[in-house]
């Protein structure tokens, strides 16, 4: 039996109706889907723009404190360099001081003439030259010359060689000088300074490692004191 109109409309409509399902149903899967993608594509950014920013600061501190380290490196580089300057300094007024007090013992004539005597002879044996002449201040040219013989005599003892000893008595030390006498030999050409500022100037500079070590202490990091 034929349908009639009625039915298929019917049959049509029910069709259509189970089409709009399927297709609701589909639609909903794929927005389900697609939100789930979505979500996983969301937090997969979220997640790696998180280790980015994560990983910027890190550098950034990273940085920082580099820095703060480098910092401190120099502030401590320049505190040492104050330190050794400032004991540079403190050395150096010590020396003064004591090249100043050079004076005194040229004013204590007994002591100074010891002094001379053997500076003389020194120089005598460390030229060890026939004939030598002798400089000196002109307030001092009493005493080197007092002292004279007894410095020849000393010589001749110590290298076993005669010498002579003359006083230059156009030639004198500067007034800056806090004493003692210059000695020379052949027209000259051969010298040996032995006055006071001299032997302080060698004194102290052989001296040092024991007037830093007076002045501040033993330092635990030298090796080598030479």
């Amino acid at each position: 039996m034929p349908l009639s109109d009625q039915d298929v409309q019917k049959q049509i409509q029910h069709m259509m109706a189970f089409i709009d399902q399927e297709a609701n149903e589909k639609a909903e899967e794929i927005d389900a889907k697609a939100e789930e993608e979505f979500n996983i594509e969301k937090g997969r950014l979220v997640q790696q723009q998180r280790m980015k920013i994560m990983e910027f600061y890190e550098r950034k501190e990273k940085q920082v404190e580099l820095q703060k380290k480098i910092q401190n490196s120099n502030l401590l580089n320049q505190a040492r360099l104050k330190i050794l300057k400032a004991r540079e300094e403190h050395i150096q007024n010590v020396i003064e001081d004591a090249r100043c007090r050079l004076v005194h013992i040229a004013n204590d004539k007994n002591k100074y003439k010891a002094v001379l005597l053997g500076l003389i002879s020194q120089g005598l044996c460390k030229l060890g030259e026939d004939e030598v002449s002798v400089q000196c201040r002109q307030e001092d040219l009493n005493i080197v010359r007092d002292c004279l013989p007894a410095a020849i005599n000393k010589c001749k003892e110590l290298i076993k060689k005669d010498v002579k000893a003359s006083m230059d008595t156009e030639n004198f030390l500067g007034s800056e000088t806090s004493g003692g006498v210059i000695l020379l030999a052949n027209k000259g050409k051969i010298k040996v300074v032995n006055t006071l500022d001299k032997r302080l100037e060698l004194m102290s500079g052989q001296m040092l490692p024991e007037i830093r070590n007076s002045l501040f202490g033993s330092n635990p990091n030298r090796k080598f004191f030479d």
